[in-house]
């Protein structure tokens, strides 16, 4: 078992930076996959960003590329989002979320936080 609290969203302008983090507690940290994901009312939870154990290997979306980097420190199980160029639909909430395996789905996807709002304006 593992528990997930993020923290760090709310609200910004369109062009701003935000940092999102994932605090950890529970089983080992770095045995777990982490990833980001977002939702919008009445869409599909979307997959935002991965990162491997170790932290050696990542992964972002076609969408966030270029804006968006993921990073962990296992020593703090901590997983972080940071997201620079924010756009308008960027705005969602944002889960954290950890997997046994590298993955991108998140139906693959054990255990996540209550998620943290991010609203972008224009």
């Amino acid at each position: 078992q593992v528990q997930l609290v993020e923290s760090g969203g709310g609200l910004v302008q369109a062009g701003g930076s935000l940092r999102l983090s994932c605090a950890a507690s529970g089983r080992t940290f770095s045995s777990y996959t982490m990833g980001w994901f977002r939702q919008t009312p009445g869409k599909e939870r979307e997959f935002v960003a991965v990162i491997s154990r170790s932290g050696s290997t990542t992964y972002v979306a076609d969408s966030v590329k270029g804006r968006f980097s993921i990073s962990r420190d296992n020593a703090k199980n901590t997983v972080y989002l940071q997201m620079n160029s924010l756009k308008p639909e960027d705005t969602a909430v944002y889960y954290c979320a950890a997997t046994d395996s590298f993955d991108t789905r998140a139906d693959r996807y054990n255990y996540w936080g209550q998620g943290t709002q991010v609203p972008v304006s224009s």
